[in-house]
């Protein structure tokens, strides 16, 4: 079933060499590229020999056991062969899994935009608590926040917020919550003690590095500065340092204000439009892969509901794969792990269901 990962298994071997080799040290560029593919193909390989020595205690234990006649002895290795064949399904799977087409953004930094939907002022509430909600999980993660742009509503509330989230299979992880997420509670200012709905959107971009050619010519985008204006704070300086792109052919407009140098702030706001020009090609990419856009995890469109909270119960739902938690404070301090599983495992499952139709 596996035998083209014994070619996996001599071509790490032979990466492990040349890892090893002085000549190789001296070329920097050389080394990170192997580095980078020993860490694809380690976990692989590891995997794959997990399942060899299973099957190989299968066949040890069928031999022994049609030769052994002492009754206690044949009782042992029953025992240890329906052990093997039992993790045999397991194993396989999770080989299946790691030779499952990689998505080349996973280990990528991302950038990840919050914009309030329905709900006035309560909606702009729940989005910058969405906000804290993640640079609480990328704190448990050991990743790194950096702001790029916020607008606030005078309330403590975020009408917009644009950040980046800075750390190894960022993506891999955030990719999930792009959707509508729905909040469901009694707003402080409703005296009739009332639930209200109200609604905010996530949009999660990989960061576009130096693999990925974006090209945007500089006719097709006006730079404009000015000061950064806002409600005070570390955020907001006295100097013309806030920078705004807008880019004519799709008439997006970026703004960048966090940072106190001009220079600064136009890395930042070139940053993030080349990552929504590329965010718009893979929407396309999707658009045109029926597949894909049929998976079990959804579309990660940004008008797709995907996510429930409702605080008087105490529940988190996620609509696309049936998921409710009842552990909404724990969710919205960061712990989002159970989620991120959940989902990872459903795409998992899709993947592998489709993998196998098509091999049929």
């Amino acid at each position: 079933m596996f035998e083209k990962l014994e070619d996996v298994q001599i071509r790490l071997e032979e990466i492990v060499r040349m890892i090893g080799d002085p000549a190789t040290a001296g070329d920097a560029g050389k080394m990170q590229k192997l580095l980078k593919e020993q860490a694809e193909l380690q976990p692989v390989v590891e995997m794959y020999q997990k399942w060899k020595e299973n099957r190989q205690t299968i066949a040890d234990s069928t031999e022994m056991l049609e030769e052994e006649e002492d009754p206690e002895m044949r009782e042992l290795l029953k025992e240890e062969l329906n052990e093997a064949k039992d993790r045999e399904p397991e194993l396989e799977k999770q080989l299946q899994i790691l030779l499952l087409p990689r998505d080349p953004n996973d280990e990528k930094n991302v950038i990840v935009e919050l914009r309030a939907g329905a709900g006035g002022d309560e909606a702009a509430l729940f989005a910058s608590e969405i906000y804290r909600m993640y640079v609480r999980y990328a704190e448990r993660r050991g990743w790194r926040t950096d702001l790029v742009s916020l607008n606030e509503n005078g309330l403590g509330g975020f009408k917009e917020c644009t950040f980046k989230i800075i750390g190894r299979g960022a993506y891999s992880r955030m990719k999930y919550e792009s959707g509508v997420h729905r909040v469901q509670r009694v707003p402080e200012t409703e005296s009739g003690g009332r639930i209200h709905t109200s609604t905010m959107t996530v949009a999660v971009m990989p960061e576009v590095t130096d693999d990925i050619e974006i090209e945007i010519p500089e006719k097709d985008v006006r730079i404009d500065v000015m000061r950064a204006s806002g409600n005070g704070g570390q955020c907001v300086n006295t100097t013309d340092s806030a920078v705004r792109l807008t880019h004519y052919p799709t008439g997006i407009v970026i703004y960048s204000q966090t940072e106190k140098s001009q220079i600064q702030n136009k890395a930042k706001a070139w940053a993030l439009l080349r990552a929504k020009l590329y965010f718009m090609e893979m929407q396309e990419r999707h658009d045109r892969e029926a597949e894909e856009r049929r998976s079990q995890i959804g579309t990660g469109d940004r008008s797709e509901k995907i996510r429930t909270y409702n605080f008087p119960q105490g529940r988190v739902t996620d609509h696309r794969i049936h998921l409710t938690l009842h552990k909404i404070d724990n969710i919205m301090n960061g712990d989002l792990d159970e989620l991120i599983d959940a989902l990872t495992a459903a795409d998992q499952s899709a993947k592998l269901a489709e993998s196998a139709k098509q091999a049929s």
